[in-house]
């Protein structure tokens, strides 16, 4: 009998493994009911509210100062909570104006990322919400807004919002803010790419049922809040013979923002409805001109089968057989019908001026008024 080897003896003096144990499995605990609302598990709360901070709001502020015209726009980052989309922070996004389109959309694409990475690597919000978009008088309708905004309500939860912000007010001294979405029947008419006349009639949608409008608040820090109610309080002057006029001061210089009566702005605004109908009148001419092409080809097909069917009929008479019917798309190229979209964003343009000069001029009547009763005309 063969000796056994020093690898069978070290074997055998090894105690037995043991059998490693089944691990137990797991067990899921339900969400309390207290909580399924507040945790929004599927997203099923819908959004009733935007809550800006205040650091969001002078990053706007800033960057559509200092952009050329209304080209300013951005991201906005936060989260939404209990129906309450709270946006924490934003960063611009760069206007390329002589780059092409796909230049252009590579490059913000490759910004827009590497600020996100950075972001995430110091602990910040990355969590995109939505965007920011600078326009003037009021008039934010255009083709540009309407597509980002359908890919973000496709994307991101809640559908993302946009922030609109009208500089031509915060010049008059009174930051515009307000908050957008698309409405269901315009994104499912959107993806269908059914802007037809009939389509719109089906979805009824005119430029007013475009955007719905989300309230808007804005949420400031209450040490900030302090120090800016501090700066605003006038202080009694330490003087005992100073002037009335200097017997308080304030490290807030006044404001007579509110006392111009802004005639320039008006000039500006009638420029810009009186453009605005141009551009509408011309995209109406443009979708006169395909429907009447399009009724004339439709004509020549008609015509087409009609003549057919009498040569057949003819052809069955006379004991001959009928020719084959043909498919009348392959001999008559028809054009399909317009879309309308371009239309109703350009009447939205419209009344979005038009608003504006009545409340612009309103106001300046007012003005102009009171400073003819205060200087006794």
């Amino acid at each position: 009998m063969a000796a056994p080897s020093m690898a069978a003896a070290l074997a055998a003096s090894l105690p037995a493994p043991q059998a490693a144990p089944t691990p137990a499995a797991p067990t899921y605990e339900a969400i309390p009911a207290s909580m399924s609302k507040a945790i929004d598990i599927e997203a099923e709360i819908p959004l009733t509210c935007v809550q800006l901070d205040g650091l969001v709001i002078t990053k706007i502020l800033k960057h559509s100062r200092e952009a050329p015209s209304t080209t300013a726009h951005g991201l906005l980052l936060g989260l939404d909570f209990d129906g309450i989309l709270e946006v924490s922070n934003s960063f611009a996004l760069p206007n390329h104006t002589n780059d092409d389109n796909e230049k252009a959309t590579k490059s913000i694409v490759r910004y827009q990322a590497s600020m996100l990475r950075s972001l995430k690597e110091v602990q910040g919000d990355d969590n995109v919400v939505g965007f920011y978009q600078a326009t003037s008088l009021g008039a934010f309708f255009n083709q540009t807004l309407i597509d980002t905004q359908a890919i973000h309500q496709d994307r991101l939860r809640h559908g993302g919002v946009v922030i609109v912000h009208d500089i031509s007010q915060t010049a008059r001294g009174n930051a515009s803010f307000r908050a957008f979405k698309l409405t269901p029947s315009f994104m499912d008419a959107y993806r269908r790419a059914n802007f037809s006349t009939a389509g719109l009639v089906s979805h009824r949608l005119t430029f007013s049922s475009i955007l719905e409008e989300i309230p808007l608040r804005v949420r400031t820090n209450a040490l900030l809040s302090s120090y800016l109610n501090m700066l605003a309080t006038p202080s009694t002057s330490t003087f005992s013979g100073a002037r009335p006029e200097e017997a308080t001061t304030s490290a807030l210089p006044p404001s007579y923002s509110v006392l111009d009566i802004g005639s320039t702005g008006l000039t500006k605004n009638l420029e810009q409805v009186a453009e605005a109908i141009d551009n509408y009148r011309t995209e109406e001419g443009n979708v006169a001109y395909l429907s009447r092409q399009i009724a004339r080809e439709k004509l020549r097909a008609e015509t087409y089968v009609a003549k057919r069917k009498e040569e057949n009929t003819r052809r069955i008479a006379q004991g001959l057989n009928a020719l084959p019917e043909e498919d009348v798309s392959r001999l008559f190229r028809i054009p399909p019908e317009p879309s309308r979209l371009e239309s109703m964003l350009l009447l939205g343009q419209v009344d979005a001026y038009a608003r504006s000069l009545e409340t612009n001029a309103g106001t300046g009547l007012v003005k102009m008024y009171a400073a003819k009763a205060s200087s006794g005309a």
